[in-house]
């Protein structure tokens, strides 16, 4: 069975300082089942929300393919590119910067019904009411403004919008990292129980490995534009392969623990995304770092532990 979307060798570059190239996505290749949430984590500037837009072409790609359902959406002209968006759709990190202020809130849900066509203006209404409800705000939330609830209710306003055309795709842009860690558990909670009644297709964007962990199927760790581990999210977390995955985990607190051993504490500097490393680009700070990763760069291949098929790039493991 084909998979709901399938990324191969996407790139998107930026000019950069004294006429460089700034490589924010560089070959990314994956696949996102039905009904799966694909989590992406990596430290700040890795491309992970420039790879979430570039999926769905918020910004364009420089190359690569994005096939949905098995159709490019990087071939579609615009006309055929707005159809396809009532099946793709995003949360955005700041909700109250992704929601117009002049707008009362029954207006922002409503509004991709208006765009779209979608129903005669009584069952927009009766959309709107609905979906209001389904993310747990009251019906007269609908004559406010976005200015008048507070971060995690202007975010459950944005879920509503994402779904008011029943897409079957999500990219979910860090949509908790903008809100107090008391309200962030309730905004997890309610995606996976809108994931599991819904059976929507979620790309989860975060920085936070806790977050993650929580929500994901399987993971794909960034560093520096590229995808250096993928697996079932399980086997990531408990046996992580690559160095770099290693790292964030270690740096993950632990309630009760202080002190912790295992704390690995990465050196050098972060590389300049306009002028990587040669070979494989997190060599420079690498603590098993071989003299052929300066010079060879790596590809994804396939590995299997404990049943578990899961891809990596180290050359250090590939090598084993």
């Amino acid at each position: 069975m084909t998979a709901l979307l399938e990324v191969s060798g996407l790139t998107k570059s930026y000019p950069g300082p004294r006429g460089s190239s700034v490589k924010a996505v560089d070959g990314v290749s994956l696949s996102l089942e039905r009904g799966e949430v694909l989590g992406v984590v990596g430290e700040s500037g890795c491309g992970k929300s420039t790879l979430g837009r570039a999926i769905l072409r918020l910004i364009e790609p420089n190359g690569g393919r994005v096939a949905f359902e098995g159709e490019d959406l990087l071939a579609l002209g615009p006309r055929a590119m707005k159809r396809r968006r009532r099946d793709l759709q995003i949360v955005f990190q700041d909700p109250f910067g992704s929601l117009n202020p002049r707008h009362k809130v029954g207006e922002i849900v409503r509004e991709p019904l208006d765009v779209h066509g979608v129903g005669t203006r009584r069952e927009r209404a009766d959309r709107v009411a609905a979906l209001l409800e389904l993310v747990g705000l009251p019906q007269e939330a609908a004559g406010r403004y976005p200015h008048e609830f507070s971060g995690g209710q202007r975010q459950r306003i944005a879920i509503a919008r994402a779904l008011a055309l029943e897409p079957k795709l999500i990219v979910a842009d860090e949509p908790v990292s903008a809100l107090d860690v008391s309200i962030q558990s309730q905004i997890i909670n309610l995606i996976a129980e809108l994931r599991a009644r819904l059976g929507l297709s979620i790309l989860f964007i975060s920085h936070d490995l806790s977050v993650i962990r929580h929500v994901s199927d399987r993971i794909a760790v960034m560093y520096l534009g590229r995808i250096v581990e993928i697996g079932p999210a399980a086997e990531v977390f408990e046996n992580p392969a690559h160095p770099y995955t290693r790292a964030l985990l270690s740096a993950v607190p632990r309630p009760g623990v202080a002190g912790r051993q295992d704390r690995i504490v990465l050196t050098g500097e972060l590389p300049d995304p306009a002028h990587p490393p040669s070979g494989c680009a997190f060599h420079t700070r690498c603590p098993h770092a071989m003299p052929r990763c300066s010079v060879e760069r790596p590809e994804l291949v396939e590995r299997r532990a404990d049943g578990a098929i899961r891809e990596n790039a180290c050359l250090l493991h590939a090598a084993v």
